[in-house]
């Protein structure tokens, strides 16, 4: 049942009211980031955050592609709806709605699009299964979807390549008005866990460790082992989502066709890439970058590598989820 103008209005005043009362540090692009439920945010989001964790209900069907921002999430999303939707959208097709459409209006975010700006989304009428991103950490992702039977895909990658990703994106983006936040501000805020979601160390940990206790729930992937061995995570991928690859689609190329389809260098020539903004006023062509594994070693100094390596090894060290640090 849709919530009275009533509830809407005291939701809103409680998120208008809570920001006074959270700890707050500068933000790399906006004035403050607010702690809120443990992990750093904007104002805005708190709302849509709010809005999400005490209106959505999951179906059993759904799937929820979860990340830390510039970890892969465009690329996850690419993939989870190319394999969840392939037999109704040949992957080769040249009508196939990745051509047409950015990743993330195929696969909207709970926070930054559904839930926005007041919004209570009828979301009964998506076809199954229901695909959705998000960056909240899992603690946060409230009861519906961790007590359904909602599979979760978690993309992380190398701290150090995410940084960089990051203080990239966010430049791009930052307001005509704001100044570029430098790389070192940028990286100092980063190790004390000051980012967008984070802690990374948190982030990261929460997914982590629920795909060890439930791995039928949580499917946990890195980057770079994608990157690496692109049609084995495929069809693990598969698998998980409950759409595996029969013997006769791996045979005729399906697999290769949906990693050509979703691959960087793909999505980042197609027009629709190019143009508009799918996430708020991001405009899609800042989401195509390098995507290279180990492109930090052109950005950060020694003293930057080695401080960052001490925070991963103190944060995650023990936990078995570990990043190699080339030389």
């Amino acid at each position: 049942m849709a919530p009275t103008l009533e509830e809407q209005q005291k939701l809103t005043d409680e998120c208008t009211e809570l920001p006074l009362s959270l700890p707050k540090e500068k933000g790399w692009r906006t004035l403050h980031l607010y702690q809120f439920q443990g992990f750093w945010c904007q104002s805005a989001e708190i709302q849509s955050i709010m809005s999400f964790q005490k209106h959505f209900q999951a179906n059993d069907t759904d799937i929820v592609v979860a990340s830390i921002p510039k970890s892969g999430t465009t690329w996850l999303k690419a993939l989870a709806f190319a394999v969840s939707n392939r037999h109704r959208f040949v992957p080769n097709s040249k009508s196939h709605p990745l051509l047409n459409s950015n990743p993330h209006d195929l696969v909207p975010f709970l926070e930054y699009k559904l839930y926005a700006n007041n919004q209570l989304p009828d979301l009964t009428n998506i076809s199954e299964p229901r695909l959705f991103g998000t960056h909240i950490p899992f603690a946060s992702l409230g009861n519906s979807i961790q007590n359904s039977d909602a599979k979760i895909v978690y993309i992380c990658r190398n701290p150090l390549d995410t940084f960089v990703s990051s203080w990239h994106f966010l430049n791009k983006v930052k307001p005509e008005s704001g100044s570029p936040i430098s790389m070192e501000e940028a990286f100092d805020m980063y190790c004390k866990g000051i980012v967008g979601f984070g802690p990374f160390w948190d982030h990261m940990l929460g997914y982590w460790k629920e795909s060890l206790l439930r791995p039928n729930k949580v499917l946990f992937l890195k980057y770079e082992d994608m990157k690496e061995d692109g049609a084995f995570q495929l069809k693990k991928l598969a698998k998980f989502l409950g759409f595996p690859f029969t013997l006769e689609e791996e045979r005729g190329g399906v697999v290769e066709n949906i990693a050509k389809l979703c691959c960087f260098e793909n999505m980042k020539k197609l027009e629709v890439n190019k143009i508009g903004s799918s996430i708020g006023n991001f405009e899609n062509k800042n989401l195509f970058r390098k995507a290279e594994v180990g492109d930090w070693v052109n950005y950060l100094s020694p003293k930057m590598v080695e401080r960052l390596s001490k925070v991963i090894e103190e944060r995650l060290g023990g936990s078995g989820l570990g990043f190699e640090v080339f030389p």
